[in-house]
């Protein structure tokens, strides 16, 4: 007996590596003689559809969006203090990719209060631009999905606690 998913189509889901995406469809797939039970996943802002195997979506890290609760917390970590560490910035920055990367919408806020900079303060290089961006944009897109949608409203509220600490 299989265990059933619990997920659906038009679910909304976060990949690791990709973000907030919406399940489109389940389908099934032949390979080499074996059928396939897949997700197809959007991105719609990418402009990409992922297939993941239903029986691997749990190892892949997919999860289902965070609770409210959860994004409460992230924004309380937005008004938190940056905790730069004395490392390298190769090493901050491997550190800071894998946070984006794993999904965990914490430690993707991390790195956005980490990397914030407000116009006084020095200017960005550009690979902490980039770093920063693509958290700030994984951030935005799940407060969006869970708030029901807005990404601009779920953008400026997250620059608005930004803003605030640094007031």
């Amino acid at each position: 007996m299989r265990k059933k998913s619990k997920f659906k189509p038009n679910d909304y889901i976060v990949y690791p590596a990709h973000g907030v995406g919406k399940i489109k469809s389940i389908e099934k797939i032949d390979i080499a003689g074996s059928e396939l039970e897949m997700f197809v996943i959007a991105f719609d802002k990418d402009k990409m559809i992922l297939r993941v195997p239903t029986s691997k979506a749990k190892d892949t890290g997919m999860r289902s969006l965070s609770s409210p609760d959860i994004v409460t917390k992230a924004m309380s970590i937005l008004k938190g203090k940056a905790k730069i560490k004395r490392l390298m910035w190769s090493r901050r920055a491997q550190e800071y990719e894998q946070k984006i990367n794993s999904g965990d919408l914490l430690a993707i806020a991390e790195v956005v209060r980490d990397l914030y900079h407000d116009n006084d303060q020095r200017e960005q290089s550009y690979s902490e631009r980039q770093l920063y961006e693509s958290a700030h944009e994984r951030l935005t897109r799940e407060v969006a999905a869970v708030s029901g949608g807005d990404e601009e409203k779920a953008a400026k509220k997250v620059d608005d606690v930004l803003l605030s600490r640094a007031a």
